[in-house]
């Protein structure tokens, strides 16, 4: 009973939140604080899952100052937990069929974030160059998963490398961020699905002088071990996978 009224619940939060996100957008399109504004809009939906989310930032992060945040993606309630966590001027890479979900997809074009085309390896290098750019020329901040796809409790996936090759090319650091593992925790069926921590690491600086390839090998094995000193603070249990990166 629990979980159909959650689900109820969540589907009349979700419409009438994304009318609402359209509305504003149709005053101010593409504005750089779309993203965060939204995202604390669907954030504040944790509470109908019944979690509590903390949120932990390194003191030097500057709001404001542009980055490039890498986080884990494990399913879809990622929209209700994560999401409120994004900082003003941040944008999303998503991908480009996104567009096309009715009424969210809009959104999440009209927000200001940017499409990429995942199946045209020339389109989207492309367009994360000019991803680049937009960071350098607008000073903002860009927000992405690596892993390129949600884990579904598989641990923290292999890393793509355009989240890298963006940071270096607009000269911004790179910030991870890491969420306690949620798979097999948020049951919709339970009132009390107990507590998940996003945690924001200190910025890392990039150099045309440094391995690309070493350095998001490194960066996936400190993010897969903040991860599991999340897990253990909260009980949970999680294995580290071996560590890979792709192209």
């Amino acid at each position: 009973m629990i979980a159909v009224v959650r689900l109820l619940l969540l589907a009349v939060f979700f419409l009438f939140s994304t009318i609402a996100g359209l509305i504003v957008c149709l005053f101010r399109p593409f504005h750089p604080n779309n993203v965060a504004l939204f995202g604390r809009w669907y954030g504040k939906a944790s509470w109908i899952l019944g979690v509590e989310v903390e949120v932990r930032r390194s003191a030097e992060i500057v709001v404001g100052e542009p980055y490039v945040f890498i986080a884990n993606h494990q399913n879809n309630l990622d929209l209700f937990t994560l999401s409120g966590t994004v900082l003003p001027r941040t944008v999303t890479i998503g991908k480009k069929s996104l567009k096309y979900v009715p009424f969210f997809g809009q959104l999440y074009w009209l927000s200001g974030n940017i499409l990429i085309d995942r199946d045209n390896k020339e389109k989207a290098l492309s367009t994360m160059l000019a991803a680049a750019e937009r960071i350098s020329q607008q000073k903002i901040s860009v927000w992405m998963f690596p892993e390129g796809t949600r884990s579904y409790g598989r641990g923290l996936l292999p890393f793509k490398m355009g989240a890298f090759h963006i940071a270096l090319e607009a000269n911004v650091p790179l910030v991870p961020v890491t969420m306690s593992s949620t798979h097999g925790q948020l049951k919709l069926n339970r009132w009390n699905n107990g507590k998940v921590i996003v945690e924001f690491g200190a910025p890392q600086a990039l150099s045309k002088e440094q391995n690309l390839r070493h350095f998001a090998k490194d960066m996936r094995l400190q993010m897969a071990a903040q991860i599991q000193r999340l897990d253990e603070e909260l009980g949970n249990d999680f294995t580290v996978p071996n560590s890979t990166v792709k192209e």
